[in-house]
Order: C-alpha cells, then sequence, then structure tokens
C-alpha cells in the first residue's frame, strides 16, 4: 500500500471512528476499540506518536525527556513519526533518515529547537541540509537517506500504526498497543507520563 493510500485509509478511519475509543473517566488514559501486539518479554511498549512542526508536542517533550532520565524498568520507549498530512512528510523523513543514520540523539532535540525557538520552519530540504551540516552531519548523506527505501518502509510502517491505533491527532502515546493518552487526555504532560508508569505496572504486575 502506498502513502497516498495510507493516509485516504486514516482520513476514513477517523470519520468513522473517532468516537471509537472509550475513555476511562479520571483515568488520563482511552482504551483502543482494536488492541495492538503486547511484547511478550515482560515490558511495556510505549510508542510517543509527534510531529516536528507541532507545538503542543514540543512542548511536551521536556517532560518527557525528564521522564526517561529515570525510564522505568519495565518499560520500552519509542517515537514515531507518521505523516498524517502530506505537510508533515518532510519532518517524517528527516527524523527516520536521523534514525537510520543513528544520529538522532544528537539530531532529535535540536531541530525541534531549530522549528521552535529559532522559528526556521524546516519545509525545504535545503533548509533541513543546511541545518544537519551545523550539526557536524554529512549533509549530501542525509538528504539521499531521507529519500531511502529505508526511510519509505519507515514512513508507511508508522502510517499504519496511526490507522491501527486510531490517532486523531499528535502528541499521542499508545500503551501496550491497548491504552491511548496524551496531554488533553491526561490533563497535563507531567500526568501523561504519571498514567504511563501507572498502566505500565498494573500490564507487568510491578508495584509502583
Amino acid at each position: 500500500m502506498n502513502l497516498k493510500a495510507l493516509r485516504a485509509g486514516l482520513a476514513a478511519m477517523l470519520l468513522f471512528f473517532a468516537g471509537g475509543a472509550a475513555a476511562e473517566g479520571g483515568t488520563g488514559y482511552e482504551t483502543l476499540p482494536l488492541a495492538g501486539d503486547q511484547r511478550t518479554d515482560g515490558k511495556v511498549e510505549v510508542i510517543k506518536f509527534f510531529w516536528y512542526g507541532c507545538p503542543h508536542c514540543y512542548s511536551a517533550e521536556p517532560t518527557v525527556n525528564g521522564w526517561l532520565d529515570n525510564k522505568p524498568d519495565n518499560v520500552e520507549f519509542r517515537r514515531e513519526a507518521p505523516p498524517l498530512n502530506q505537510g508533515w512528510m518532510i519532518h517524517s523523513e528527516a527524523f527516520y533518515a536521523a534514525q537510520i543514520m543513528g544520529v538522532l540523539d544528537q539530531f532529535h532535540d535540536a531541530f525541534f529547537n531549530e522549528i521552535h525557538q529559532n522559528k526556521n520552519r524546516m519545509r525545504r530540504p535545503d533548509d533541513i541540509g543546511d541545518f544537519v551540516e551545523t550539526l557536524g552531519l554529512d549533509r549530501d548523506k542525509f538528504l539521499s537517506t531521507m529519500k531511502s527505501f529505508a526511510v519509505r518502509g519507515k514512513i508507511q510502517n508508522s502510517m499504519k500504526l496511526a490507522q491501527k491505533f486510531r490517532l486523531t491527532g499528535v502528541p499521542s502515546v499508545v500503551v501496550d498497543g491497548r491504552f491511548k493518552t496524551g496531554g488533553s487526555i491526561a490533563g497535563s504532560y507531567p500526568r501523561m507520563m504519571e498514567v504511563i508508569g501507572e498502566l505500565a505496572n498494573e500490564i507487568t504486575g510491578t508495584q509502583g
């Protein structure tokens, strides 16, 4: 399935299933109507979906990063950047290129800051090429990786996850393929991270 078809499917899903998730009153999460895959190694997968251009995603990052500094042992965390509309695509390509090249630690926060602090929207490949050069990265390699088959595959997978988990916006966090939370659902970003820990402990039978 190509990306255009995936986006069309996601748009249709949002129209028909926007009310499909059941909110758990007062708990700060929603139960997804169709569960995704769960890990079998005793750990809970936590996926944060985001877009670099999203101010709410940017606002959540300090809280997420602080939580990651002391991440619970029973959690495996990762980020996904599905291009829920075409305007997000170049940022998704940049994220997955950095991931494939093994430079996310160097790239991720700096790219967020460039967009939101320095007001550089990063909408053109040349802008991104200029930026990665300031980080000491190989400009040509980064730009070619953005257009690689490997990045395309990661983007397609991220869009399939967005469909599976009934995403209606970002930032959204999916816990164990079964529960969804976010700043608006939980009430704040610190509470969002508390909810993740509480769910992980409940799922693994760990005392908080």
